[in-house]
């Protein structure tokens, strides 16, 4: 199990926006906001003249980030045999299926589909056919 929840695993490194970016200027008003007490209906929501996509892009990793470091600190207590299986109660049991490995909804133990829970999340986020992180042309010809 130590290999399943390895440091190196657990605690991926963030994904970084560059400074001087765009997307880094939406990243430090999303930190400052949601670390000031503001209403958070009000921390979401889009600032006047931004693109929608880049400030969803920029919350999603960072709840992401979030959420990693978060589950780092509770994977040891979660064990395959301490949780056997991945569920949110009582009343329903997640199940993995990525159509690869895993080809119909398949029961895992909980740290298990953890894993694969993060790394298919990451392999979203690196995805730059939905998360680009240059540039494009039309928006280089507007600035």
């Amino acid at each position: 199990l130590k290999q399943v929840f390895s440091k190196d695993k657990t605690f991926r490194p963030k994904r970084k926006f560059e400074p001087g970016t765009q997307r880094f200027e939406l990243h430090k008003r999303a930190q400052a906001s949601l670390n000031s007490g503001v209403d958070l209906r009000a921390a979401v929501q889009l600032p006047s003249g931004e693109d929608q996509n880049d400030w969803v892009a920029v919350h999603v990793v960072d709840f992401f980030n979030r959420i990693n470091l978060i589950y780092g600190t509770i994977c040891e207590f979660c064990t395959e045999r301490s949780c056997p299986v991945m569920s949110g109660g009582p009343k329903y049991e997640y199940r993995w299926q990525d159509n690869v490995k895993y080809k119909k909804p398949t029961a895992l133990p909980a740290p298990q589909y953890m894993n694969l829970l993060m790394d298919w999340i990451e392999v979203q986020i690196n995805n730059e056919n939905i998360f680009p992180t240059r540039v494009s042309k039309c928006e280089e010809e507007v600035l």
